[in-house]
């Protein structure tokens, strides 16, 4: 697993006429396979322990050359 924390991303947006900030991390996970079910509770879990409304978990498949 790797960790990209020292990126530019953040998240903003306006709620009650206030623009809000977030800081982004995004975790990079390499596996032969992909379980989706275990992936989908997994996001769930993570919205709920962090308090977030959404979680973007994603898949794409690569080639190795």
């Amino acid at each position: 697993m790797t960790a990209f924390t020292r990126g530019p991303a953040e998240g903003l947006w306006e709620e009650n006429g206030k623009t809000t900030r977030d800081d982004i991390v995004v975790f990079e996970v390499m596996a032969s396979d992909l379980d989706e079910r275990w992936w989908n509770g997994y996001r769930r879990t993570l919205e709920a322990r962090f308090g977030q409304e959404s979680i973007i978990v994603r898949a794409q498949e690569i080639l190795l050359l």
